[in-house]
């Protein structure tokens, strides 16, 4: 659906975008594009510090943009879905390189991974298919 359509929508990705809109969050979200890290990997990489850090990734997760896995004592956080991985990959060829964004972020979004839609079943067990 297109934003100019529908206030509910644009009210909505508003909302997202304001989570997308901070330094720190931002630095998090880069850091977590190749993988799962945990807090001291995410503070070493991007130098933002303990106190800050806890606060920035505790509103990545009630935002639903970071999961967490718990392992021992670490934690580790990751991107909540590839949705969020499209998002930043964006901002940093937007933002984050030379040359043309729209090139930038072409090359980024071909980074994010392609989609392919499920196989349908053929024949005999085609009945059993679930949508």
């Amino acid at each position: 659906m297109t934003l100019y359509a529908s206030r509910p929508a644009a009210d909505l990705a508003a909302e997202r975008l304001k989570v997308y809109a901070q330094p720190q969050r931002l630095m998090i979200l880069s850091r977590l594009i190749d993988g799962e890290h945990t807090v001291s990997e995410i503070d070493e990489a991007t130098g933002i510090g303990q106190p800050a850090l806890s606060q920035q990734l505790a509103e990545l997760r009630r935002a639903e943009v970071v999961l967490t896995r718990r392992e021992a004592k670490q934690i580790y956080y990751r991107l909540a879905d590839e949705n969020v991985m499209i998002c930043v990959r964006g901002l940093e060829a937007m933002f984050g390189g030379t040359g043309s964004a729209a090139d930038a972020l072409t090359r980024a979004l071909g980074k994010a991974g392609q989609v392919t839609p499920p196989q349908r079943p053929t024949g005999a067990a085609a009945f059993a298919r679930v949508d």
